[in-house]
């Protein structure tokens, strides 16, 4: 049977746990990328946060319900391209679940943060750690005279990917802004109460 059922409240498409994932993660992101500093033992723990809920997420796309599996969305550049030009023209296409434009940024978000994760999961030798990475950090360059090599590249890319997750999660707001005005339907909060007009 559908998850796709429509009552006097609207479309049902988004399920509580893709909602919960898809704002935990959004918080995960907002408050290591812009209000953490760098290393804080917080950040590290948010950080395991963000990727057990997108670990969660991606298992329910495969399990998951309708609109939530990947299939529901494919990657699709040309699909994208052709949503993009529809978008500048004004014309608006219905999707059951994300957009082929929006399902690409989904992609990228999710690759972006799977970086992000997996470098600063990497840049702690302890996996549950009781002190901050810039602690850590001075005590190895005392012990070690210094980062190696590897650990400095690890930490480059895990700060380049961070700053493109922000760029693309800004881009992903905007777009939802803009596809909300084009659509008449406010995808905000259908994302919030998971149903849409």
């Amino acid at each position: 049977m559908s998850d796709l059922t429509r009552d006097s409240a609207g479309v049902r498409v988004w399920d509580p746990l893709v909602r919960l994932t898809h704002w935990g993660i959004a918080l995960a992101v907002l408050v290591n990328g812009v209000l953490l500093r760098d290393g804080d033992i917080v950040h590290i723990w948010i950080g395991y946060g963000a990727l057990a809920l997108l670990l969660l997420r991606l298992l329910w796309g495969f399990i998951g319900t309708e609109s939530a599996r990947f299939s529901a969305f494919p990657p699709n550049l040309r699909g994208a391209l052709a949503h993009l030009r529809s978008m500048i023209a004004g014309r608006h296409s219905r999707y059951r679940s994300h957009n082929p434009l929006g399902a690409l940024m989904v992609y990228a978000l999710w690759a972006t943060l799977l970086v992000v994760a997996t470098t600063g999961a990497l840049m702690q030798s302890d996996p549950f750690p009781q002190e901050t990475h810039q602690e850590r950090y001075e005590q190895v360059e005392h012990e070690r005279g210094g980062e190696s090599e590897a650990g400095e590249a690890i930490e480059e890319v895990h700060e380049a990917a961070a700053n493109l997750l922000l760029l693309l999660a800004a881009l992903h707001v905007i777009g939802a802004f803009a596809e909300s005005r084009l659509s008449g339907q406010n995808l905000i909060t259908a994302m919030i109460t998971g149903r849409r007009s």
